[in-house]
């Protein structure tokens, strides 16, 4: 087999195979072999036939279609091996020659990944952060517990600071128009938890069960919706009821009553624990995010925009599904911030896009140097894991499908990749 490039673009490749008679003498006989467990031939049971027989037995047009099909599917990959490419697209295909069973040709074009420059990620050293847990962190877990198992009992006088109030709310912009996403109905809202912008949780303070209110406030320039960012918003709040939140005593009892403990020094223990492994957990992600970051940024890879566009739709997918779940429709979400789809991907989706698949690419370009792998083993013990924390049979089998072993398995040379950058970033 000969094999032809040309580099029409750094990220398109033309190939030219050409296909002998020699090469394609096993690609044939395969076919035939597939006819014969089919074909009826007097004389011989299926399958017995002997192909130079089988093949003058089969219609011949059928014959070099599948011929054709193994055969490209079979050449291609070797020949893109050969010329050392790296498709990232599905080839478009074109038969150029052939001579049936002696000669083939076929042209195919593909995307490809272009040229992947990496700097001395050996000797690039980052400092690991070893998380550190205070006692106003573990206290703070406290109070959630004690939020958490607290009792509310309605009362009828002015709310204040602790309680929480059940509220109808809505707001109106400056033309007296209702904004969507500015209105609630019943909404529990706890007074000094600061979850509302500054100024609302203070101004219901003093309310009492039934009081309406109204009142304009001026959102924070950086607030998440751009379209309210900085805007003066009139509220219309009814106080529909006021309820004295009593929170429990911490004391033994509440210890054991949340936790596998006895006493508070016990509860405060596991919290401390607990909370390391969390906050570890996390400055590590930090961390290889980082390293990445800090090899991405020395790195030059001449991305297929192709992989860019597939990125930017999975992404914007994703967030669908995302914005689905809390019951909003991305026309919704677009309008809070202020942009219309094209601007959202352009500003927001795309730069993202590009700096995951660089990412990507130098992660996977990095395994590819270091000659690390996933042992048949490895992949087998972490779907084990996996499977081991669902009780549902299908999610289980869901784990068993191809793409998603595929994801797992790419996920998993990923940590190893990401584990060994760390190892020489922190080496002394």
């Amino acid at each position: 087999m000969h094999t032809q490039i040309k580099k029409p673009t750094s990220t398109q490749a033309v190939l030219t195979v050409t296909a002998e008679q020699a090469d394609i003498r096993d690609i044939k006989n395969h076919v035939l072999q597939d006819f014969a467990k089919q074909a009826k031939i007097a004389g011989f049971r299926p399958g017995k036939a002997p192909l130079e027989v089988v093949e003058k037995n089969v219609d011949q047009s059928t014959l070099q279609t599948q011929f054709l099909e193994h055969a490209v599917e079979t050449l291609y990959p070797q020949a893109a091996q050969e010329v050392n490419i790296r498709p990232v697209s599905q080839p478009e295909l074109a038969i150029k020659k052939f001579v049936p069973f002696t000669v083939l040709e076929f042209e195919v074009t593909v995307t490809i990944l272009g040229d992947v420059t990496l700097p001395d990620y050996k000797k690039m050293t980052k400092k690991r952060t070893t998380a550190t847990v205070s006692a106003k962190d573990v206290e703070e877990v406290i109070k959630n517990l004690q939020e958490r198992g607290a009792e509310k009992k309605e009362v009828d006088r002015a709310a204040k600071n602790g309680d929480q109030v059940l509220i109808d709310f809505s707001g109106k912009n400056q033309k007296d128009e209702d904004i969507k996403g500015a209105d609630g109905k019943d909404y529990p809202l706890a007074l000094g938890s600061n979850t509302f912008i500054p100024g609302f949780e203070e101004k219901l303070v003093g309310a009492k069960p039934g009081e309406a209110k109204e009142f304009t406030l001026t959102f924070p320039k950086d607030y998440g919706m751009k379209a309210l960012a900085g805007s003066k918003v009139t509220f219309s709040v009814t106080v529909k009821k006021v309820l004295e939140v009593v929170k429990p005593k911490v004391d033994d009892a509440f210890a054991a009553s949340v936790g596998p403990v006895k006493t508070v020094d016990e509860l405060k223990s596991d919290i401390k624990k607990e909370l390391q492994i969390e906050k570890q957990r996390k400055a590590d992600m930090e961390f290889e995010s980082e390293l990445v970051k800090d090899i991405t940024k020395k790195s030059n890879v001449e991305i297929p925009p192709v992989l860019i566009d597939e990125q930017v739709e999975r992404m914007m997918g994703e967030m669908k599904q995302n914005l689905t779940h809390r019951g909003q429709t991305l026309k919704e979400f677009l309008e809070q911030q202020g942009m219309s789809e094209d601007e959202y991907k352009n500003k927001e989706v795309i730069p993202q896009a590009e700096d995951r698949v660089k990412a990507s690419i130098i992660l996977s370009e990095i395994s590819d140097k270091e000659k690390l792998t996933i042992t048949p083993e490895e992949l087998e013990i972490r779907l084990q894991v996996l499977k081991g924390q669902y009780q549902d049979e299908q999610m289980r089998s869901e784990l068993d499908k191809p793409e998603n072993r595929r994801e797992i398995l790419s996920r998993m040379l990923s940590e190893k990749t990401l584990a060994a950058l760390a190892g020489y970033a922190t080496k002394a």
